[in-house]
């Protein structure tokens, strides 16, 4: 079996794959953010994913007999690309390294955005070899080029000059009074809109979008009183999926690419993928909203995929 870890910003993940592919467990645990709060530390981050990790393992162990690990791998930090860090990785790669260690196997390090990628290819259920993926989280808003070979290859095209997705949504959110991470119950309160909604306007030049006008623009809306919540939250759906549909139609003229794969939290989002579908029809693939936002699955797949080279 293929061990994962992930121990992002605001999520503790283990996960476990067999040599075929299939999910054999997980468990994770969102991190703990005070009520109003806009995000964590990453020492408190680091705190919680040391106190998280003993838990799960043992819930996970209790789904797992007579089975041998193979291989483990670790989220080690956010993309892969020089320079990028973030300490709440450490923890999965601390864990991971001694697990790998321990067993006598082989430890395999990739990044938090390699893990999603790999959740949303085995989640969505498609095989591309070359394709766009739309990285759309709290933490990251990534227009990339992946290849997928004996290696994973990902080339970075655009992304968003300020806010990331998520950061817009999860500040809008706090500000209706959500808990934060606010995107599922801002999708849930969006759900009581009417004909009412809050025009949000766009804010996209060619690869690059911008959300911190929007939110200027929303936040203003929500001081006014002008719209209610539910109106306030399905406009920021809209503005989400208009500036993606920009940044790939964008994207897609660039690269001569088609097959586009979205992952990260937002993605779960059914209203914004719902939207997109319609907007390109075919060639347009999402990870499951079970395995959209932050998972260890993808570190797992990695793990089974790639640990022979």
């Amino acid at each position: 079996m293929f061990f994962g870890l992930d121990t992002s910003c605001y999520t503790t993940s283990l996960a476990v794959i067999d040599d075929q592919g299939r999910l054999l467990g997980e468990e994770r645990k969102l991190l703990e953010v005070p009520r109003g709060g806009r995000g964590l530390r990453q020492s408190e981050g680091v705190f919680q994913h040391l106190r998280n990790l003993p838990v799960l393992a043992e819930k996970l162990a209790e789904q797992l007999t007579d089975r041998e690990i193979q291989a483990v791998a670790a989220s080690v930090r956010p993309r892969p690309v020089a320079g990028s860090y973030m300490p709440v990785f450490t923890v999965g790669e601390s864990f991971g390294r001694t697990l790998a260690a321990a067993a006598g196997v082989p430890f395999i390090p990739l990044s938090h955005q390699e893990a999603h990628l790999m959740a949303g290819i085995w989640s969505a259920g498609v095989d591309w070899r070359r394709f766009l993926a739309v990285h759309i989280s709290g933490g990251t808003t990534d227009v990339l080029a992946v290849t997928m070979a004996d290696t994973m290859s990902v080339q970075e095209l655009g992304g968003s000059a300020d806010l990331h997705v998520g950061q817009f949504i999860d500040r809008v959110g706090v500000s209706l009074g959500l808990p934060f991470p606010a995107g599922p119950a801002l999708e849930a309160l969006a759900c009581q809109a009417g004909g009412d909604v809050l025009d949000v306007p766009v804010s996209v030049s060619a690869l690059t979008a911008s959300f911190s006008g929007p939110e200027s623009h929303v936040q203003r809306a929500i001081e006014r009183g002008t719209h209610s919540p539910a109106a306030v939250a399905r406009g920021v759906e809209r503005c989400v999926a208009e500036s993606l549909r920009r940044l790939v139609n964008e994207a897609r003229a660039v690269s001569g690419l088609q097959h586009t794969l979205f992952v990260g939290g937002v993605a779960a989002n059914r209203y914004i993928s719902s939207c997109l579908n319609e907007m390109f029809g075919e060639n347009v693939a999402f990870a499951d909203p079970r395995f959209a936002g932050d998972n260890a699955v993808g570190a797992a797949l990695f793990a089974q995929r790639f640990y022979l080279f």
